[in-house]
Formats: C-alpha cells, structure tokens, sequence
C-alpha cells in the first residue's frame, strides 16, 4: 500500500512539473510570435489607428501580408498608401509585384505602364520608380524606367552612373563600362565611378582642381613684409 501511494505521488509530481514546463515553452512561443510578423503586424495596426492618413505604416503592412501570401490584403494597403501619397514609388513597384506574385499578369503590365506614364514628365520621378523597380526585382521595369529618364536628361552623369551600376548588378560588364565611361565624361570628378572604370580594366584619370583664388598666396606674402 505504501508502495503505491508513493508511486501516485511521484507521479502527480512528475505531472506537475510537466504542466509547468508546458506553460513556460507556450509562454516562449508567444513571444516569439508577438516579436515576429504577427507582433509587427499589430503594431502596425496599431499605429494605423492612432494615424490612418500614414502612407509609411500602410506600405510597411502591406508587405507583411505580402510574405504572408495575402495578395488582396497587400494590394488594399498599397492603394491606401499611394491615396496619401500618389507618388510613393515604393508602393506603387510594391503593387506591381503584388500583381505578378497573384499570376494577374496583365494587370501587373497595366499598372506598371500606368505609374511609367505619370513619372514620364519627369526625369527625377522616372529614375526613383526605377529604383523603386530594382529594388523588387523587377528588372526590366526598373531599366525601363531608367531609360526614360535618361530620355529626359541625357547629359546626367548621375543617371548615366545608376544605369552604370544597374548592368554591373547583372553581370553586363560591357554596357556597364560604356554607361561609367559616359558618366565619367560628363563628369570627370567621380572617384567611386573611376573606381569602378579601374575594376573594369579602364584606366582613367581625375583631374585636379585648380583655383584662381590669391587671397591666401596674398596673405601669405603680406606677413612675410
């Protein structure tokens, strides 16, 4: 008899540490949930309560529902976002890719040639949504769009230099070169660009810059008297 109640006591014992160690691992997975998209979700959510009109927050959700696979529910809070801000290049590339990501390919084309058309008036709007672009992946959108910059101001060493650095990312050392090349000569005081041109084989050379300014060579001789 007493053998038996003490087996029924060690084993409430053994039943009770369990149920506590259950507790505490449960505990940690909830924490580690609320500190994951679930947590980030949330305060999110939270933010938007407090200020709906945030484009920042709506984008921002909208991609965790997209690396959650909510397709519709990415896209809703993208549209939200460009309704606060029509020219937010980050949501709008983001919608794109909503798009191509739920196999709806033909709206993805259409949306894509829609934001081109609004940044076409401008050189600097054309090259952010191409960035905006390449930064998704979405290669010959993001070109496309460099392109038609480059349209619009065809002497900017700048666009030149991101279209330069745009081939070197795939891989094409020989348009890359050509775009630095052109870069450089437009503008020749580009250290980073000559760097790259080196790396490519191309041996350049920045100029020094010279100054007219007297006044300290004056200086300098009038203490001397």
């Amino acid at each position: 008899m007493a053998s038996i109640l003490k087996r029924s006591v060690l084993l409430l014992v053994f039943v009770v540490l369990l149920c506590g160690c259950n507790k505490k691992t449960a505990k940690k997975n909830d924490e580690v949930e609320l500190t994951g998209t679930s947590g980030r979700k949330a305060e999110l959510l939270n933010k938007i309560e407090k200020k709906y009109e945030s484009p920042g927050s709506h984008y921002k959700l909208g991609k965790l529902y997209y690396e959650d696979g909510l397709w519709n529910k990415a896209e809703w809070e993208f549209n939200v976002a460009l309704g606060f801000d029509p020219f937010n290049h980050p949501a709008q590339a983001a919608i794109v890719k909503t798009l191509v990501a739920a196999k709806q390919e033909e709206r993805s084309k259409l949306m894509a040639e829609i934001y081109m058309n609004q940044a076409a008036t401008s050189a600097k709007s054309s090259l952010l949504l191409g960035q905006a672009f390449q930064k998704e992946l979405l290669d010959d959108y993001a070109l496309a769009c460099y392109k038609q910059a480059l349209g619009l101001a065809p002497t900017s060493a700048s666009l030149h230099r991101q279209i330069g650095y745009y081939y070197l990312s795939k891989g094409d050392r020989v348009r890359a070169e050509e775009s630095l090349r052109r870069s450089f000569q437009l503008n020749p005081y580009q250290a980073e660009v000559a760097g790259e041109l080196g790396r490519l084989g191309v041996i350049v050379q920045i100029p020094r810059k010279t100054t007219k300014n007297t006044k300290n060579l004056d200086k300098l001789l009038d203490e001397e008297k």
